[in-house]
Parts: C-alpha cells; sequence; structure tokens
C-alpha cells in the first residue's frame, strides 16, 4: 500500500503541476490561432532543421558517457550508449527524472557495466552539466546587462514596473516550482544516501563520481560537453525563425530564453512542461513579444520538441528489443575497482 502509494505521487504530483500551471496559462488561449499555425502560419523548414541538433545533443551525451567509462576498463557499445540516452529522455516525459536509472539498466542489462559505477558516472556528469549552465548562464546575465538597459529606456518600463506587472498568480507559480525543485533535491539526495550503504557499493560509486578525474581523454569529454550544449541551443534558437514574431529578435534573445529554460527544467514535471513554458514566454513578454504569442511559441515548440523525444525513445525500445547481443556481467569483476 504505502508503495503504490508512493508511485502514485512520484507520477501523479509532477503531472497535477504540470497541469495547473499549463491551465493557468492556456486556458483562455485562441486555440483556432494554434491550429491556423499547424497548418501553415510557421515556417516548418526551419524547425525541420533543427531537429537534427536535437539527436545529435544526445549522441554528444553518449559519446561523453563512452569517454568517462573508459578509465574504469569499461568499453559499452556507442549504439548502447545511444540507445539508453533515447530511451532516458522519452521514459522521462512519464515519470520525471526515472530515465537516469533506466539509461544505467540498460547499459549493465546490455553491455554488462556496473550498475553502481553508471550511477556514479550519472551522478558526476550532472555535476558538470550544471557547471556549463551556470557558465552560459555567467557570460548571457553579463552580456544581457546593456541590452536590458536599453530596453527598459526606450520602452519606458523600470525595474520596479516591470515586477509590478508580474501577477500574484506569476509569482505563486514561480514559489511552487523553486519548491517542487528544492524537495525535489533533498529526496534524491536521501535515496543516494540510501542506496549508498553497502561496501561495494560506495566503492563503485564513487569510482563512478571520480572518473571525471581520471579521463585519458580529457579533450573530447570537454569537446562532447561544448557540443550537447550547442547542440541543444541551437536545437531551440532555429525555432525561432518558425515565426514572424521571433524571427528578428537575434541569438542571444534566444539565449537568455534558453537559460531561463535550463532553469525551469529543473522542476520535476515531464520534461519541463508548465516550467519551462512559463519560463520561456515571460523572456519573449519580456523582449517586445505579446503574451498570446509567447505562449502559442512555447507551445509548439515544446509539444514538437517533446514528439521528438518520444520518437527516439520507440525507436531505441525497438533497437534494444532486436539487439540479439547480451553481455552478463560478472560480478566477480565489478566488486572492487579496477
Amino acid at each position: 500500500m504505502k508503495t503504490t502509494l508512493k508511485y502514485i505521487l512520484r507520477i501523479g504530483l509532477p503531472l497535477l503541476l504540470a497541469g495547473v500551471i499549463l491551465h493557468w496559462m492556456y486556458s483562455g488561449v485562441d486555440w483556432g490561432a494554434v491550429w491556423a499555425a499547424l497548418e501553415g502560419g510557421m515556417n516548418w523548414w526551419w524547425m525541420l532543421l533543427s531537429m537534427p541538433f536535437g539527436i545529435s545533443a544526445q549522441v554528444f551525451r553518449a559519446l561523453r558517457w563512452r569517454v568517462v567509462l573508459k578509465p574504469m576498463g569499461e568499453n559499452p557499445r556507442l549504439s548502447t550508449c545511444c540507445n539508453s540516452i533515447f530511451l532516458s529522455y522519452a521514459s522521462s516525459l512519464a515519470i520525471p527524472r526515472v530515465g537516469e536509472v533506466l539509461r544505467c539498466g540498460v547499459l549493465n542489462r546490455q553491455d554488462g557495466v556496473s550498475f553502481s559505477r553508471l550511477v556514479g558516472t550519472v551522478m558526476s556528469e550532472r555535476v558538470v552539466d550544471m557547471l556549463m549552465v551556470l557558465l552560459i548562464s555567467s557570460f548571457t546575465f553579463l552580456v544581457e546587462i546593456p541590452v536590458f538597459v536599453r530596453f527598459c529606456k526606450y520602452t519606458g518600463v523600470s525595474l520596479d514596473g516591470l515586477l509590478h506587472t508580474f501577477t500574484s498568480a506569476g509569482y505563486l507559480v514561480a514559489g511552487a516550482c523553486l519548491l517542487v525543485a528544492l524537495v525535489t533535491g533533498v529526496f534524491i539526495i536521501y535515496k543516494l544516501n540510501v542506496f549508498s550503504r553497502t561496501r561495494t557499493v560506495i566503492r563503485e560509486l564513487q569510482s563512478g563520481l571520480l572518473s571525471v578525474f581520471r579521463l585519458k581523454r580529457p579533450f573530447w569529454f570537454f569537446f562532447h560537453s561544448v557540443g550537447i550544449w550547442v547542440s541543444y541551443y541551437l536545437h531551440f534558437y532555429l525555432t525561432f525563425f518558425c515565426f514572424d514574431f521571433t524571427a528578428h529578435l537575434g541569438p542571444m534573445v534566444a539565449l537568455v530564453a534558453f537559460v531561463v529554460g535550463s532553469f525551469a527544467v529543473l522542476v520535476p514535471t515531464p520534461n519541463g512542461a508548465g516550467p519551462w513554458h512559463f519560463a520561456v514566454k515571460t523572456v519573449l513578454v519580456l523582449f517586445g513579444v505579446s503574451a498570446v504569442n509567447g505562449a502559442m511559441f512555447a507551445l509548439l515548440v515544446h509539444s514538437i520538441q517533446t514528439l521528438l523525444v518520444a520518437l527516439l525513445g520507440l525507436y531505441a525500445l525497438a533497437a534494444i528489443g532486436l539487439d540479439k547481443r547480451r553481455i552478463v556481467p560478472d560480478a566477480s569483476t565489478h566488486t572492487e575497482n579496477p
């Protein structure tokens, strides 16, 4: 009963949060205008051009994972790494954050890599990703200070006035998102402490965590890390050219929206649904896009990119199912550090 309730809460609360935010944002939307955009009001060629970058971001992540596993004597197939990444992102559409565990399970089952070590590498990768986001965020903030000042000057909007235009519902949503993100972080730390009680698991987790400091090819780790985030950015930026009201905004505005959206997806909803829409729409409104168009942009871009994630997950599921080569891990080779 307790386990069932836990899973209901784990799946239901993120969906409820996403649903509340989306309902709040789109309750008065003109769905006829959205449908018109899908039928011919948007440039689909730019959307199609952005799709390969959504795929390359995940492929770069698989390549980087292999680089991290090399120092531990692990050499999984690239195809398995890619499929595990594809499947992890797709599965997180249903249950937020479950993909991190799932991709470790796929690599353990298909190529015999130690599960505990894999969890350690995923944790170290997440630290690196967070550092990358902080670097990109710092750069964006420093570069965009003059732009923001000019925006306030030419539009006559003061910072105090801008904050007052942010409705009480907007503050409530932002606060709820921050609270959920904090609770999720505490829960993950608790789970990792429970998971790390045995001596063997602790050693292998440590091995995975420290793998970044024992890289045999640090250049490629850095190259793949940059490739991940450049791909994510281009996957998002190119969609600006799909619409007349965002095509003129330029790469730096897209970078601001990208950074804010990157923090929004930390809130555990399926693929950031809700918080991401709210964050991107707010940034677009800040740079002169109407609230209606900003909301429509967020809805269409997020929906189409989420569909790509789901399709990649289905491909990975089929590929894993057809893969007859499975390596059973040898327990004796994974109980101690190499």
